[in-house]
């Protein structure tokens, strides 16, 4: 009898730690989600500070382009003429995956754009000093297995 009830006991303690850890789970994902959706409107909106403010310093941003690997302060380099123009970049949020662990997160998300289409993002996230930061970011393009060869072949004609 008292073996069935301390059984009981421990069942219902780790039944209700794991419902704790799952109701923690999308709280985490949701603090990601609107972070990394922060990320992309003020891309969209050309807003410089709020944009790079999400950069580890030691971050680096790889664009679709195989000369485009960027640490935080050449790509302000570059972004910034544009950001001043009013002009930043449109990437709509389709679909995301994200894992985490500790301060560090890392994800791949889908992304639309009006013109390159749908593109895919993936990056690592730490947490610096109680905010996420963009450690890594890698843009690429997302090309159908049926078009495959054909944008290989342009690919390596357009390439040195």
């Amino acid at each position: 009898m008292l073996k069935s009830l301390i059984f009981i006991e421990v069942l219902i303690v780790l039944l209700v730690l794991s419902s704790r850890g799952l109701a923690a789970e999308p709280t985490a994902h949701a603090e990601l989600n609107r972070f990394l959706d922060g990320f992309h409107v003020d891309a969209s909106k050309a807003n410089f500070d709020g944009y790079f403010n999400r950069f580890a310093s030691n971050g680096y941003f790889l664009g679709t382009d195989a000369s485009e690997r960027w640490s935080v302060s050449a790509f302000k380099l570059y972004a910034k003429p544009h950001f001043d123009k009013g002009r930043g970049w449109t990437y709509l949020p389709v679909e995301r995956n994200i894992e985490r662990e500790g301060d560090f997160a890392w994800f791949d998300e889908q992304l639309d754009n009006e013109r390159l289409g749908r593109c895919r993002g993936t990056g690592v996230l730490i947490k610096e000093n109680g905010e996420w930061k963009v450690l890594h970011y890698s843009l690429t393009f997302l090309i159908p297995n049926s078009i495959a060869a054909e944008v290989g072949a342009l690919t390596m004609k357009a390439l040195p």
